[in-house]
Formats: C-alpha cells, sequence, structure tokens
C-alpha cells in the first residue's frame, strides 16, 4: 500500500489529511489541485489503527517530506485528527484549517445518520443496507463511497471522484477510540491545548451539523474563525456551485 503522495514541488509545506478514518485516498482531487494551485502538499495515508499512532505516524510523515512549521488542512476525520496532531506538536504546525469536520461534541452527532437516509431514495436505502464493507470487498466498498457521496452532496461534480484505498479495519478500531473521545470529552480537551490559527471551513448541506463544529470550536479556542459555504456539502471540492468559492476561501486561509 502507497503511503501517500507529493504534489508540486518539495519538501511540502501544506499537508492535507484524508477522512475515514481509513479512506486513503479520497482526498487526492482536493491535494492535486492545490499543487496546480502552485501549493507544495503533502497527501499521507494513514496506515496505523489507533488514534495516537496515527498522530506519531502523521509525525514521522511529516519529519520525512516537509519543511515545518506546515500548514496541516484536515478533512473529515482528518480534521479531528489534525487537531490531536497540533495539540501535540505545537512546534510543527502554523495554521490547522478544519474542512467539513465531525462534530465535537456528541449531541450534535445523532441526526447525522437520519439526514443522510432522507436525501436518499427507497431503492438507495435498500441498497446501502445490503452492501457489507466487511465482506464485500472493493466494488462494494467504492458503491459505499458513492452512496455517501449522494445523500452527502448539494450538486456533485463527477469529475472530481477519486479511487480510494479503504481499510475497513482501519476504520472500525480508529474510529471507535476517536468516538469514545468525543463522547467523554477529551477530544474537545485536546483541542483546547492548540495555539496556532485555527480556521473551520463547512458546508451549509453537509449532514454534519455547523453547529457541531462552530460551537464546541468557538468555546475552546475564542480566536478560532468559523466560514459556512452555502450549498455545499461534505466535500467541498466535488461542489458544482461551492468549490469555486471554496477554493478561494482556502487560499485566503493557507496565506
Amino acid at each position: 500500500m502507497r503511503t501517500g503522495r507529493q504534489f508540486g514541488t518539495k519538501p511540502s509545506k501544506v499537508v492535507v489529511l484524508h477522512g475515514g478514518p481509513g479512506g486513503a485516498g479520497e482526498i487526492e482531487p482536493f491535494a492535486r489541485e492545490l499543487g496546480q494551485r502552485g501549493y507544495s502538499v503533502l497527501e499521507p495515508y494513514q496506515t496505523q489503527k489507533s488514534v495516537q499512532r496515527q498522530v506519531d505516524e502523521l509525525r514521522s510523515q511529516i519529519d520525512l517530506s516537509c519543511q515545518p512549521p506546515v500548514v496541516v488542512i484536515g478533512w473529515s476525520w482528518g480534521a479531528w485528527l489534525g487537531c490531536l496532531f497540533a495539540a501535540q506538536n505545537p512546534e510543527l504546525v502554523k495554521k490547522l484549517i478544519l474542512v467539513g469536520s465531525g462534530p465535537f461534541e456528541a449531541q450534535y452527532a445523532q441526526g447525522i445518520k437520519d439526514t443522510r437516509t432522507s436525501r436518499l431514495t427507497e431503492e438507495e436505502q435498500a441498497e446501502r443496507g445490503s452492501l457489507s464493507p466487511e465482506r464485500g470487498g472493493a466494488r462494494q466498498i467504492a458503491r459505499l463511497v458513492e452512496l455517501y457521496d449522494i445523500s452527502d452532496t448539494y450538486q456533485r461534480d463527477a469529475s472530481q471522484i477519486p479511487q480510494v484505498d479503504f481499510d475497513v479495519s482501519i476504520n472500525v478500531s480508529v474510529w471507535r477510540e476517536a468516538s469514545a473521545m468525543r463522547e467523554d470529552g477529551s477530544l474537545l480537551e485536546m483541542v483546547k491545548r492548540i495555539r496556532c490559527p485555527v480556521i473551520a471551513i463547512h458546508g451549509d448541506y453537509d449532514p454534519h451539523p455547523a453547529a457541531g463544529v462552530s460551537e464546541p470550536l468557538r468555546a475552546a479556542l475564542p480566536h478560532a474563525t468559523f466560514k459556512l459555504l452555502e450549498r455545499c456539502g461534505h466535500k467541498p471540492w466535488q461542489e458544482v456551485y461551492a468549490k469555486g468559492i471554496f477554493y478561494r476561501c482556502l487560499e485566503q486561509s493557507i496565506r
């Protein structure tokens, strides 16, 4: 399995973290676009099966391929990973940008599944229920990712769909631990330790409620910035209407 990719010149100064956990490659169109815009970008693949090991693995990847301090951009699970990394390694992170983060408190997560389900047809709902990532292999995993894209995206640009090397064992192991950290409040306690500037970018159509990111983040880090994008779901780079403003917003945040 590949351990990641670099775009633009080397060493990298921007690090883009994928979601999942275990969704290696899902952020590729986003990382590639930044490289084409002149940024030196590392897209690391997280391979470890615990939260702390992923943090430690990321440090090794940055030490090997980057020129710290770096701008860390984390999407979905990667937003949480970015928070944990920045809290533990303040000297390595110049700025932290959270894209489509999951809510930081459990109370905000209760309606995510219902929101996603309501956006699928009955046939799509039945199909999603029949898919088994643990037993179905790459084809079923790819279809499951596609169904999530359908429910999570306001208007999907199909040209921005990457190949995802999704690892179910990483997802199950890391998510179990990360979810427990949200439940017991230790995730947010780590967020409070972050010392670099933090910018959160979130779509108004993202099934992960914006308030679940903005409100806990504002309480933990009063100087953090939150930007809500209209007609935008969980993957802003896949959005027909929002991707232009997303990249403008992102470039303003990186500088």
